[in-house]
C-alpha cells in the first residue's frame, strides 16, 4: 500500500496513542497507524522479540515514531514495564489500538470440538481477548478523559467459519469485553469499540486452514463483491478514535464490504467462487 494512500489532515493533531500488534507492513494495525499519523497523531508501538523489532522499527520511523516498547501480553511484569515507560515518556495518552490475537495452528484446522485442547483454548482467550482488557485497564489509568480504544475482531465470533474454531470463541469474548469496558469507562467519556474487518491477507490470516477459499467466497458473497480494503478499516478506526466518533461506544463495527449483511449470495457469484 502506497505511503500516500491515506487522507491527510489534523483530526488527530495533538493526540498520542499506542499501537499494539503491528507484525509487518501488511498488518491491519499498520494501516491504522499510517492513517492516524497522516492525521497528525503521535504514535508509540509495541513489539515482542527481536524478529518483530526488525520489522516494526523501520515502519515506526517512517511515521516519525521513536517509541518502541517490548511487550509480552501474557506476562504481567512486561506489561507493567511497557506502560510505565509510556507514562514516563508521555504522562498521558489519548487512544489505544489493540490488534493482538493468537491461536496455535493446530487449533485452526478441522473439527473445533475434536481439535480444541485445554491449553489451546486458554492461550487463545488469554492472548486474543484478555490482553485487551489488561491493556485497556492500564491505558485508561493514564488516558485523558474523552479518549478512545479500538480492537480488531472478525465475523467468526458471530457465525461458524470453517477452521476458525477457537479463535471465533476468543473473538466473541473480545467483543463482549468491549461492551463491558465501554460501560466501565463511559462515565469518563472514554469510548471502547471493536472493528469486525473482512478477510485481509495478513500474517495472522495465513495461519487459518482453507484461507484461500475464505478469500474467494468473501469476495463473491459480499454486497460489494470485492475484498476488504485495509484502507477502509483504517478509515473506520480513524472515525472511532477521533472526535468524529463522539457518542459511539460498545459497538462492533463491520468493515467487510457488506458480507455480514448477506443471508444468501447471488447464484452466479457463488458459482464463480467455487470454480475459481
Amino acid at each position: 500500500m502506497a505511503e500516500n494512500a491515506f487522507p491527510t489532515g489534523t483530526l488527530m493533531a495533538g493526540k498520542r496513542g499506542l499501537i499494539m500488534g503491528v507484525a509487518n507492513k501488511n498488518s491491519i494495525a499498520w494501516a491504522i497507524a499510517q492513517q492516524l499519523a497522516a492525521q497528525g497523531a503521535e504514535l508509540a508501538f509495541t513489539y515482542q522479540g527481536e524478529n518483530l523489532l526488525r520489522r516494526v522499527k523501520p515502519l515506526a520511523e517512517s511515521v516519525g515514531s521513536d517509541t518502541l516498547l517490548e511487550c509480552d501480553v501474557t506476562d504481567d511484569a512486561t506489561m507493567d514495564s511497557t506502560f510505565a515507560a509510556l507514562k514516563d515518556k508521555w504522562g498521558t495518552m489519548d487512544f489505544l489500538v489493540h490488534a493482538i490475537a493468537f491461536a496455535g495452528k493446530d487449533q485452526l484446522a478441522g473439527s473445533f470440538i475434536d481439535n480444541t485442547t485445554r491449553d489451546g483454548f486458554k492461550s487463545a482467550l488469554d492472548i486474543s481477548a484478555y490482553s485487551f482488557v489488561d491493556a485497556g485497564r492500564r491505558a485508561s489509568q493514564m488516558m485523558n478523559d474523552d479518549g478512545a480504544m479500538v480492537t480488531l475482531t472478525y465475523l467468526g465470533s458471530e457465525r461458524v467459519i470453517p477452521n476458525y474454531n477457537v479463535m471465533g470463541v476468543a473473538k466473541a469474548a473480545l467483543e463482549a469485553s468491549t461492551r463491558y469496558m465501554a460501560a466501565d469507562l463511559g462515565p469518563r467519556g472514554i469510548r471502547v469499540n471493536a472493528i469486525s474487518a473482512g478477510p485481509i491477507k495478513t500474517l495472522a490470516a495465513a495461519g487459518i486452514g482453507s484461507g484461500r477459499h475464505m478469500f474467494r467466497f468473501n469476495k463473491a458473497a459480499s454486497a460489494m463483491q470485492d475484498n476488504t480494503d485495509a484502507k477502509g478499516v483504517a478509515g473506520a478506526a480513524l472515525y472511532l478514535l477521533s472526535d468524529l466518533g463522539a457518542s459511539c461506544t460498545g459497538e462492533t463495527h463491520h468493515v467487510d464490504g457488506g458480507f455480514h449483511a448477506i443471508g444468501m449470495p447471488q447464484e452466479d457469484a457463488l458459482r464463480a467462487s467455487l470454480e475459481s
